[in-house]
């Protein structure tokens, strides 16, 4: 196993067969982080093997990339019913390695992909890169997934994790310091700036020239925190300020957050805007004055670090997070936003509060910081340049 050098650059003709079920048009920042870099470390000579999903075809007559749809099918009676998306990968890899001058294999997850580039890596002799996220391993706790974690970390030349708090559960898995490297996720910085005009938005809430807009996005889940920011609202009026609250997302805790907000005081203050075009996501964040996911744990389920706050960075606005998982790469606290206990509504009301009085201008403050560092730190091309300099490293 090779360590890397985090001065050497990537070689020029370098070639990576990347393995990862997550990838555009999947939703998701998982998949947005893998189309986006490696579109720009590599053209035709960059393999990817994912997932075949609509929309597929015309997402990738326009990728740089050689991407390789598999099907990836999950059978209930089959024990693992996921060894056929481990044995589909597998033979895959060891073909398009076989057949092509590619230099490393690089994995999106540890499982299944880790466990299959590790497995692939030995017998194409080409080094592992694994990326880590966080909420993998403190989710899959299963003994014999476990087992398999630490054989792909462990077997990994190097894994790339997305937040100091993801390295600190990789080195308590046992994976060697000299092995693991930071890169936090990035942004599009294009698509998501600071002079987007939200108006006809805010207009489309009723709101008043004057309102506040709270705006929560991601997965609808409760260790998002968003139940607990609705529940904030009518104590927030109650401090004098005209403030509303937006989330968009789907998921699970759909009926849940309904159910709070028609028990809500002021249930015609919050807005349950279900999902939204891509095209206007940016525009929403450009429509808010604060945006909001102070996350908990619940359970092992945490959050390795949240894009949502870079997005809404990089338009111009500053965040409340919660203190649990990875969100404190994300959102500096004190800096760019501020970190809360996502575990108490107090804690949650009296963050978004200090953000949201403009009389301090402690808020407007954390959001030029957040805009700065958002566009000079997490471009995608500041991504790409930190993961060419990292893997480059393993060639040499």
């Amino acid at each position: 196993m090779r360590a890397w050098r985090s001065d050497a650059m990537a070689a020029p003709d370098a070639r990576y067969l990347v393995i990862t079920e997550l990838f555009q048009p999947t939703k998701g920042g998982t998949a947005v982080w893998f189309d986006e870099v490696y579109r720009r470390l590599g053209g035709a000579g960059t393999h990817i093997l994912t997932a075949d999903v609509p929309g597929a075809a015309e997402h990738d007559r326009h990728s740089p990339n050689t991407v390789h749809r598999l099907a990836l099918k999950r059978y209930p009676w089959i024990r693992p019913e996921s060894l056929p998306v481990y044995l589909e990968f597998f033979l895959k890899t060891l073909t398009v390695g076989w057949r092509n001058p590619v230099t490393q294999i690089h994995a999106g997850r540890v499982l299944p992909e880790g466990l299959v580039a590790v497995r692939a890596g030995r017998l194409l002799k080409r080094p592992v890169v694994i990326y880590a996220h966080g909420e993998e391993i403190t989710t899959w706790r299963q003994p014999r997934r476990v087992k398999a974690m630490k054989e792909a970390y462990c077997g990994a030349d190097l894994v790339i994790a997305n937040s100091d708090f993801t390295r600190g559960l990789l080195l308590d898995m046992g994976v060697h310091p000299d092995h693991v490297a930071i890169i936090h996720p990035g942004v599009d910085t294009e698509r998501f700036r600071p002079d987007l005009d939200g108006s006809a938005l805010r207009a489309s809430l009723g709101l008043k020239p004057e309102s506040l807009l709270i705006l929560s996005v991601g997965r609808l889940s409760r260790r998002k925190g968003f139940d607990y920011v609705m529940q904030a609202v009518p104590e927030l009026v109650a401090r004098g300020l005209d403030v509303h609250h937006a989330v968009i997302g789907k998921g699970e805790d759909a009926d849940y957050l309904a159910d709070i907000r028609a028990r809500s005081a002021m249930p015609e203050r919050v807005h349950l805007l279900g999902g939204v075009s891509g095209d206007d996501l940016p525009r929403w964040y450009a429509a808010c004055d604060l945006f909001a996911m102070p996350n908990r744990d619940i359970g092992a389920d945490t959050e390795g670090f949240g894009m949502v706050y870079i997005e809404a960075a990089a338009c111009g606005r500053t965040s409340l997070a919660g203190s649990a998982g990875g969100t404190g790469a994300a959102v500096l606290d004190g800096l760019t936003g501020l970190r809360c206990d996502g575990n108490s509504l107090a804690s949650v009301t009296s963050g978004l509060h200090q953000l949201l009085d403009r009389s301090t201008g402690f808020g407007a403050a954390c959001a030029a910081r957040a805009r700065e560092r958002a566009h000079r730190e997490f471009s995608w091309q500041a991504v790409m340049q930190r993961t060419q300099a990292l893997c480059g490293a393993l060639d040499r």
